[in-house]
């Protein structure tokens, strides 16, 4: 398969390294100025790796699936979808937890091929609505979460992860 050439499929337990590296090298890429450049530069792919190696050998879990973009040079991109974890959101929609692309693949197709694969899963999952959270500050993602169709709700929510404060905006997307 040549670099440019990609198939998105549900991802197995070889694929944490992958997965890893995607989830590592698109934060240290895309949140400078957004997150503390310190917890970013401490961001690790193996330890990245680990935590997804945990989740898939844990086997599938109820209405979630981690996809991922593969391409010559290996993954390039995953996408994790389940239901909806808000408060306002039981019973209702399903929600993208995570889509990430290594940065030199941006703008080449593999985040709108996740996406629609993403929505897809949601969709055969018996979702009709779909949700998102997007840091606020997250321009290059929102003019392409805006671009592929969704539209911010208007919720916001704060949150203190590793000691310090992110403000998350919420995008919607009607899947039928």
């Amino acid at each position: 398969m040549d670099a440019d050439a990609r198939r998105v499929r549900t991802a197995r337990p070889a694929d944490a390294a992958g997965i890893g590296l995607v989830h590592v090298r698109s934060w240290q890429a895309a949140y400078p100025g957004l997150i503390p450049q310190d917890f970013l530069d401490a961001l690790h792919p193996d330890k990245r790796a680990e935590g997804w190696r945990q989740y898939l050998d844990g086997g599938p879990r109820a209405r979630e699936a981690l996809l991922v973009t593969e391409g010559g040079t290996g993954v390039d991109g995953f996408a994790l979808v389940g239901p909806s974890r808000d408060e306002d959101g039981a019973g209702g929609p399903g929600e993208v937890y995570a889509l990430y692309v290594l940065p030199e693949r941006w703008r080449r197709g593999a985040g709108r091929e996740l996406m629609t694969a993403a929505l897809d899963a949601l969709g055969g999952f018996g979702f009709a609505e779909a949700t998102l959270w997007v840091l606020e500050g997250n321009d290059r993602a929102r003019r392409f979460y805006e671009a592929v169709g969704w539209t911010a709700d208007g919720a916001t929510k704060t949150e203190t992860p590793q000691g310090f404060s992110i403000t998350e905006v919420r995008y919607r997307y009607r899947i039928r």
